[in-house]
């Protein structure tokens, strides 16, 4: 066996004991665990949990696997949501060098991730149609603009994750996919028409086993990725003339808007015309991460970008709290470490144990302020986080479902003895400052 892991490596150096030279269908080991929920696979797809990590091991060809391989990696460096992949392991056959063999490709599990199935079945407040096509079209979006054709867009080889009420789509599968300085409009074109076939053939398979509510039309619904992916197209690349008078307002207005929807913009090009200066932009895949990078450096937290401008909006809230409160001038950071002590570690601290594993800490505090607001909205008065914490707990993250690799799965799921074939498969604001110096209480 060869063995190729992408540095750093050390972290996955346990995973170099498993019982390689064999089978993947045929492994038995106590390291193999079950993973709930999971989807239906052209290949044999097991999971290792080691050294408090969580791996999907797909196996197939050695030609697909080192294409796999090296796509995943090109879309990490390009900021595409996809799975992090950790290596391969590839039979070789020292008679017949040229033969194809089988391999092993290695990707870490998407924590917190959920698949289209689960949406479905709790669809947590969203249109669970609207919150995976919006997903789904973002992402086949940022892959095009990146140049890559995906040649498989479908839900199931996609893991979604929730963001603050909303849906962030994951590619799974890149086997078929390929890279390009930039795609053609026809194969753009033929992408949408794969992933309009596929989406529609998985929502009939819905449909027929009777997971699907009574109003969705699986063909209604495939035909609107087609024209959601366009609207979204145009949006970043549409061209447009400005008069000389409106040129810079108008600019700005359009470059906001692409900033809004996660994009930013590489070139503006102005081209003069008899009707006036043409807008040509040049748009590319925001920077990822600005939001979640400010919250991690003060409060340490480690959340998505649609969460972490949550909390950044509460802790924005909460310092003017502090300065009208104070008559003072309070700093970010002093702000942001008093809202820590004083309002998210009580909520996140007032979960039951047996209850944490089904959300991510920011995707809960988010929640909660939801469940304030409309408590409030209810009751004609602003209920304060404690009573609304208290009444989530009860009522709310209990029908939550146990997402993937829930903590809980782990730690109760059989060993498997024999191979299985798997797939790895708008915001409310709080209003009011939190209020401060509350002990919350929670009960099991």
């Amino acid at each position: 066996m060869r063995f190729v892991f992408t540095p750093p490596a050390d972290h996955a150096a346990g995973l170099l004991t498993l019982p390689w030279s064999e089978p993947l269908a045929e492994w038995k080991d106590e390291r193999l665990v079950e993973i709930r929920q999971r989807g239906i696979s052209r290949h044999v797809v097991r999971f290792v949990y080691d050294d408090g990590e969580l791996y999907a091991l797909k196996e197939l060809s050695e030609r697909l696997a080192r294409r796999e391989y090296r796509l995943l990696r090109a879309l990490a460096e390009v900021n595409i949501p996809a799975v992090e992949v950790v290596g391969i392991a590839v039979d070789l056959d020292e008679a017949n060098p040229q033969t194809d063999g089988d391999a092993i490709l290695v990707t870490q599990f998407l924590n917190y991730s959920t698949t289209y199935r689960a949406v479905f079945s709790n669809p947590r407040g969203m249109q669970p149609v609207d919150g995976l096509l919006d997903a789904l079209v973002e992402l086949l979006v940022r892959l095009h603009l990146a140049g890559f054709f995906w040649g498989d867009c479908s839900l199931s080889n996609t893991l979604f994750r929730y963001d603050a009420g909303t849906l962030e789509a994951y590619l799974v599968d890149a086997e078929t996919s390929e890279q390009h300085p930039a795609l053609t409009d026809g194969q753009r074109r033929y992408d949408v028409e794969l992933a309009t076939e596929r989406v529609g053939g998985e929502l009939l398979d819905l449909q027929a086993g009777e997971l699907l509510p009574a109003d969705v039309d699986p063909v209604e619904v495939s035909e609107q990725l087609g024209r959601r992916y366009e609207s979204l197209w145009q949006e970043l690349t549409r061209e447009e003339i400005l008069r000389p008078e409106e040129q810079r307002y108008k600019i700005a207005e359009r470059l906001q808007r692409l900033n809004e929807l996660g994009f930013d913009v590489d070139e503006v090009e102005l081209i003069s015309t008899g009707k006036g200066n043409k807008l040509r932009l040049r748009t590319r895949v925001a920077e990822s991460g600005r939001a979640s990078r400010q919250l991690f450096l003060w409060t340490g937290i480690d959340a998505g970008e649609n969460q972490a401008r949550r909390l950044l909006n509460d802790i924005a809230g909460f310092r003017a709290y502090l300065e009208q409160k104070q008559g003072r001038t309070v700093s970010e950071v002093v702000a942001a470490n008093r809202w820590l002590e004083e309002v998210y570690d009580p909520v996140i601290n007032a979960i039951p144990e047996s209850l944490r594993g089904r959300l991510p800490p920011a995707e809960i505090f988010h929640e909660v302020l939801e469940h304030r607001w409309y408590m409030s909205e209810q009751a004609g008065r602003d209920v304060g986080t404690t009573a609304a914490t208290r009444a989530y707990v009860k009522e709310v993250l209990p029908t939550a479902p146990e997402l993937l690799e829930s903590s809980e799965a782990l730690a109760t799921t059989e060993r498997l003895e024999s191979g299985a074939s798997a797939d790895s498969g708008a915001s409310v604001q709080s209003g009011e400052p939190l209020e401060t110096g509350e002990a919350l209480e929670s009960s099991d």
